[in-house]
């Protein structure tokens, strides 16, 4: 079989669950991640065998990073499994706006709420290696994912088992506190493609759909306590809902901006200057 071949059973296989675009960046992700091959169409591939289990498996609509064991994310490769989250790019935007806002050798004391595969805490270690960063996440298996991620990218974090709907008190203050929270409502999950609905952790994502901010409420609480005087909060937010999470930050904060990622949607909110 050559890799001409491959791309062709790729098509034939999953046509019904994605389009032409969708299928070739499948396919590329697929050779480099788990092969380290660049697409040569005349080169032979010899895992024949492989490739059809790991076919049978993309045709559930199981995500191509959980059959590589892991997902590109600013720069680096992170472990992923169905305990966390796959990292996207606009989680990278994010990163962005924090890397903007500071210098590289500044000392920052960093927190990240619900951290998932630790791709957050981790990439901001390496963009301000002067400063502490930790974690917090409910779920242990996602911080077992998130403690290997650290030492693979030899990252130091103080990771958390906690409960974001629970009162608790770190007795620390933060320069940053970022969060990419669970905030997709039940009623939008019609729009959602069905490798997320069946194979990444619901327990991430949703939220009910009459209290849809539950989390940034809860986020707000714990930068009443624990934000630094002079420090910022950095959310992900749902692009259904920017105005009433903006409105729910401007009660407590007296500077709330709403970032709009590259689509043009807004999806990023930074808030500082409690009242």
């Amino acid at each position: 079989m050559t890799l001409a071949d491959l791309k062709q059973n790729f098509y034939n296989n999953l046509q019904t669950l994605y389009n032409q675009d969708e299928i070739d960046t499948i396919f590329l992700i697929y050779l480099e991640d788990k092969f380290d091959l660049n697409y040569l169409p005349t080169q032979n591939f010899d895992f024949e065998t492989e490739a059809k289990k790991d076919l049978t498996a993309l045709k559930t609509g199981k995500p191509i990073q959980h059959i590589t064991k892991k997902a590109f994310f600013y720069d680096n490769f992170f472990f992923v499994n169905e305990n966390t989250l796959i990292p996207r790019p606009e989680t990278e935007e994010l990163i962005e706006l924090i890397r903007n806002d500071f210098p590289k050798d500044k000392e920052l004391n960093i927190i990240d709420l619900g951290t998932g595969t630790g791709c957050i805490p981790i990439t901001l270690s390496k963009l301000f290696p002067n400063s502490k960063v930790s974690a917090i996440d409910i779920s242990e298996k996602a911080l077992e994912v998130a403690q290997l991620n650290a030492k693979n990218l030899t990252e130091t974090i103080n990771f958390i088992q906690q409960d974001l709907l629970v009162d608790f008190d770190l007795d620390q203050k933060f320069d940053i506190i970022i969060s990419n929270p669970p905030y997709i409502r039940n009623l939008e999950k019609d729009e959602m493609h069905q490798n997320v609905l069946q194979f990444e952790p619901h327990l991430a994502l949703f939220v009910e759909d009459n209290n849809a901010l539950i989390f940034y409420e809860r986020i707000i609480s714990f930068a009443k306590k624990n934000l630094s005087e002079n420090g910022s909060v950095y959310c992900e937010i749902n692009q259904y809902l920017p105005e009433e999470t903006k409105l729910l930050f401007e009660k407590v904060f007296n500077k709330v901006e709403l970032i709009k990622d590259i689509s043009g949607n807004y999806r990023m909110l930074k808030s500082s200057e409690i009242k």
